[in-house]
């Protein structure tokens, strides 16, 4: 099974490179982890929002191939408890599937980038900084596999 986040932002502070690579290295062999960075659209003042995401929807749509089973994190979706996580998780290795997660930019994802996915997943009610996002998705993944697998780590 390979596991994809994709990311809008680059040029991430080291300790958000630090944080992911600790939980990535952490994941079983057979769950084989990348990160894709997409560069964010240009934005500011006088500039179009909605160009900024449709450019990045292009380059989210164009990683993501169509055997792909995708999940948009995405502010309005429905939460799902670690426990619910690793029952998808267990379901998604059933299935064979790769699987990956998409991170928005400043101003969320694009519709086209919506539908395409096979779900939707709300991390919290609550705003994170997109770096630190990356971190906790990756931290749930492994705190799922933990679960799954009878490991300690989620107690």
């Amino acid at each position: 099974m390979h596991i994809r986040i994709i990311a809008v932002g680059n040029k991430m502070p080291r300790w958000v490179e630090e944080g992911v690579a600790e939980y990535a290295k952490r994941l079983p062999n057979e769950m084989k982890f990348q990160l894709v960075e997409i560069t964010p659209g240009k934005r500011g003042k006088g500039l179009d929002v909605q160009r900024a995401i449709d450019t990045e929807s292009k380059a989210i749509l164009s990683a993501i191939t169509s055997r792909d089973w995708v999940i948009a994190l995405e502010l309005t979706a429905k939460a799902w408890s670690t426990e619910m996580l690793a029952k998808e998780l267990s379901h998604w290795q059933q299935e064979g599937n790769d699987v990956v997660f998409l991170i928005g930019g400043p101003d969320g994802l694009s519709q086209d980038c919506l539908q395409r996915a096979n779900q939707r997943w709300s991390l919290s009610a609550l705003t994170f900084p997109h770096p630190l996002v990356r971190i906790i998705l990756v931290e749930q993944l492994y705190r799922a596999v933990s679960i799954n697998t009878n490991h300690p780590y989620h107690r």
